[in-house]
This record gives C-alpha cells, sequence and structure tokens, in this order.
C-alpha cells in the first residue's frame, strides 16, 4: 500500500509540474527580461514567393531569391577575337519585411562574377495617403527600364544607352506620390557603395582631400490617363536630373566625367563605347522621356535620354545620348501587368496554368561622340523569346545583331578596321574604307534559365 501510495504522489507530481510548465508556454520575455506580447504566424506561398505573415497583419516577411544563369556565342567578328562562354549574371539574395503598414525596410546582396556587392539597403514610411518616403541606398528613379526588376526585364541585357547614360542605385533620400492618374518623383542622392573599391575610393577622397560626396538631384513626373485600368494602359513620364562630381571614383579622376558600356553582354566584357575621362567637369543634366503603353498581352516601351555635360575654362558643353523601343507580345493569351505605384512593369500573367510564351523585339542605340569627344556609337536589334513556365522559373533566348562606329575602340584597345596598306587599326582617323568598313559588326546568340523564388 505504501509503495502504491507513493507510486501515485509521484504522478501527480510529475503532471502538476508538467501542467504548470504548459500553463507558461503563452509567457516569453525580450533579452532585457521584459514580457513581450505574442502574436501567431502564418506562413503560405503567394505568386511563387514564401511569405511569413503574423495573424494581425502588423508584420510580414519575405525573401527574395534569384539566379541568372547565362550562355552566349558570338558570329561575324571582322577585326576583334570574341571568346564565346557562360556566366552565373546573377546570384541575388534579398530580405524584405513590412513593419506595421507604415513601414518596410530591405537588404539585397548580388554575387556577380565572383565579386559580392551590396544592392538595395533602405527603409520606406508610407503615408497611407499615396506618399511614400524612401531612405537608403536603392535606384535612382531615373529611368523606367532600369528602375525595373531584373526579374521581370523583356530582354537579357538593358539598351546601351541606359547602361550609359542612367544613374543606377546611389545612397539617397526621395519621396513619391501616387495619384489616380500621375505619379511624382523627386529626390537627392549622394555616391555609390556597390563594390569595396568605390568604397575605398569615397573614403580616400574624403580623408586625403575633404571633398564633397557630390550630389544628384532628381525630379520625375508620370502621366497615367487610364488610371486603374488592368487591361490596358498609357504611361507618359518625364526626369530631370543634375549631376555633379562624384567621389565613388580614384582621387586622381576626381573631376573628371566618364561615360561607357558594354554592348548587350555579360561575357564580352569589351566595352567598346568609351569616352574615357572627360577633363574639367562641372556638372551634368540628364533628362529622360518615358512612353509605354499596354493592351493585354502586348506592351511597347520607348525611351530617348540625353546627357549634357557642362565643361569649366570656356570648354563647350557635351550631348551624349540614346534612345529605344520595344514591344513584347504573349501568345497564349496572358496579360502584360503594370504596378501604377512604381511606374514600371512587373511579372505578366501566363495565359495556361503550365505557362506562356512571350515573343520580343527591340532596336536600340547609343552614341557618345560630341565635339572633341569621340567615344563611339552603336546600335543594335534584338529579337527574343520568352518561355515562362511557372511564377518561378523563366527561359530566355536573345538574338542581337550589332554594329559599332569606327570611334567604337574601348578607349583605343579595339580594333575598328584596316588602314590604307590593310592592317588591322584602332585608329579610327586612320581607318581605310576601300578595306572595309570600319567599326566592329557581329551578332551574338544568347540564352539564360532563371530561377526566382
Amino acid at each position: 500500500m505504501r509503495a502504491l501510495l507513493l507510486s501515485v504522489m509521484f504522478c501527480l507530481s510529475v503532471n502538476i509540474t508538467f501542467s504548470q510548465e504548459n500553463q507558461d508556454t503563452s509567457l516569453r520575455l525580450d533579452q532585457y527580461g521584459k514580457v513581450v506580447k505574442r502574436v501567431p504566424l502564418s506562413t503560405e506561398s503567394r505568386n511563387g514567393i514564401l511569405v511569413f505573415e503574423s495573424k494581425d497583419q502588423e508584420y510580414k516577411l519575405w525573401f527574395d531569391f534569384r539566379l541568372n544563369i547565362d550562355g552566349q556565342v558570338f558570329f561575324n567578328e571582322s577585326y576583334n577575337d570574341i571568346g564565346n562562354g557562360a556566366s552565373l549574371r546573377r546570384a541575388r539574395l534579398a530580405v524584405k519585411a513590412d513593419v506595421s503598414k507604415y513601414w518596410y525596410g530591405e537588404l539585397d546582396l548580388s554575387f556577380n562574377n565572383a565579386k559580392l556587392e551590396l544592392k538595395d539597403a533602405y527603409v520606406s514610411y508610407d503615408f497611407q495617403n499615396g506618399m511614400v518616403a524612401s531612405l537608403g541606398n536603392f535606384k535612382q528613379r531615373f529611368s523606367m527600364c532600369r528602375t525595373e526588376s531584373s526579374r521581370y526585364v523583356k530582354f537579357m541585357e538593358r539598351p546601351m544607352g541606359i547602361n550609359a547614360l542612367s544613374p543606377n542605385r546611389s545612397i539617397g533620400f526621395d519621396m513619391t506620390y501616387e495619384a489616380k492618374r500621375f505619379y511624382v518623383v523627386g529626390g537627392i542622392f549622394f555616391q555609390e557603395i556597390e563594390d569595396a573599391e568605390k568604397a575605398v575610393f569615397v573614403e580616400d577622397n574624403n580623408k586625403d582631400f575633404g571633398r564633397d560626396q557630390g550630389t544628384d538631384v532628381l525630379a520625375k513626373i508620370v502621366l497615367q490617363p487610364f488610371g486603374d485600368n488592368k487591361k490596358q494602359g498609357l504611361h507618359l513620364g518625364y526626369t530631370y536630373l543634375r549631376r555633379t562630381p562624384k567621389t565613388e571614383v580614384a582621387p586622381g579622376e576626381y573631376g573628371y566625367a566618364r561615360y561607357s558600356t558594354r554592348s548587350l553582354s555579360n561575357i564580352n566584357r569589351k566595352k567598346f563605347l568609351d569616352t574615357d575621362l572627360i577633363a574639367d567637369f562641372d556638372h551634368a543634366v540628364n533628362t529622360n522621356i518615358e512612353i509605354a503603353a499596354y493592351h493585354k498581352g502586348l506592351n511597347v516601351v520607348s525611351e530617348i535620354l540625353n546627357s549634357r555635360t557642362y565643361r569649366n575654362n570656356n570648354k563647350e558643353s557635351l550631348d551624349f545620348g540614346g534612345f529605344y523601343i520595344q514591344a513584347a507580345y504573349l501568345l497564349l493569351g496572358g496579360n502584360q501587368v503594370y504596378n501604377k505605384s512604381e511606374a514600371e512593369f512587373t511579372q505578366p500573367n501566363r495565359g495556361k496554368s503550365w505557362g506562356d510564351i512571350e515573343l520580343a523585339l527591340r532596336y536600340d542605340y547609343a552614341t557618345l561622340n560630341d565635339k572633341d569627344v569621340l567615344g563611339g556609337s552603336a546600335e543594335a536589334i534584338t529579337a527574343g523569346i520568352n518561355f515562362y513556365t511557372s511564377k518561378n522559373v523563366k527561359f530566355m533566348l536573345n538574338y542581337s545583331i550589332i554594329n559599332h562606329d569606327r570611334y567604337a575602340s574601348g578607349k583605343g584597345k579595339i580594333f575598328v578596321g584596316k588602314d590604307i596598306a590593310g592592317a588591322l587599326t584602332k585608329d579610327p582617323k586612320s581607318v581605310a574604307n576601300a578595306n572595309g568598313e570600319g567599326g566592329e559588326d557581329y551578332h551574338q546568340l544568347g540564352v539564360r534559365c532563371e530561377i526566382a523564388f
């Protein structure tokens, strides 16, 4: 009997202890010993993205992984050898969060060409009246094509004029306002910090010379006459940007301007278009005109860019420019999607459950030639096929015909024709048309596999 009594008491003791522990499961402390409010968390897939959200919808966290694997082959090289190859074009990892209905934060890292780079790192505050303020490192909203995520682009590479003349990410502040039929932006930006080299240059310029970081002042307006119409719309935009010398360049290059771009390839690393350093740089004024329209599965986009570089010591200003026009059409009944709040296109809706096929065509042109600066000009026609197999996987096929003029010599490093004796030359002035027209012309075929989740 005594043994039985002890056993019963032991079981009751264990049960009471276990019950007490269970009663405390709703109680949690933070790192300072303070009781915190607990809210259950739900997890679900939304458009192919895994989202963690609190039951009260005050907190939402999600990840953005993106992997681009590219391959390219080149044909008809007339003067220069261009090697075929493959590339890990992008490996991106981003963490994004909505903290209440007012605050948003994002941290985005990229591994490109064996280099780790900081992309987006910023916070935003939504005033809940159409106005949003953003602070940190993010894309300047100068060009629709530039601000559009690489996840949604219609072609493997952006147009040459965009790459040469449009700013990318910088540390800064901007405010956007969305109304029913228009969208406006105003902002101020400073240096770029995408890679370690630029960060070192900024530090050296400040530490050794006490130089200002330089500023970009941006203003943009977009008319959206169709309002919230999801099936068709029109986008008419104009952007003004004033730029002063930046400190993210080598200290010996401060006070210079330079414009350059590769020709629609990250595998062919040759920069055919390159002005080299332009001395006596005071400031630049960049403008951009955007025209876009969409109707169901069709969208058409065009941008016209101009950059006027003002110089000191009574030197004439320089005008460089570029433009492109492109069209894309979904064959299987899908719809193009326009994000009115960001004034740009996003992921299209597929026409079939198993996917959709998109045909795309683009012409683009860029020139870095003006007066005493001859950095070259180029034009390209690109035809593309995009296969959207799901929300997360896309295959791209691009075929481009690229023509450069004789001044596209990559700062004198690239052959641009043959001289009177028939020998290859890197000097545009020595090119003899009798031995072939100056400028490198070739075709390229590219493929991409993209996985994003």
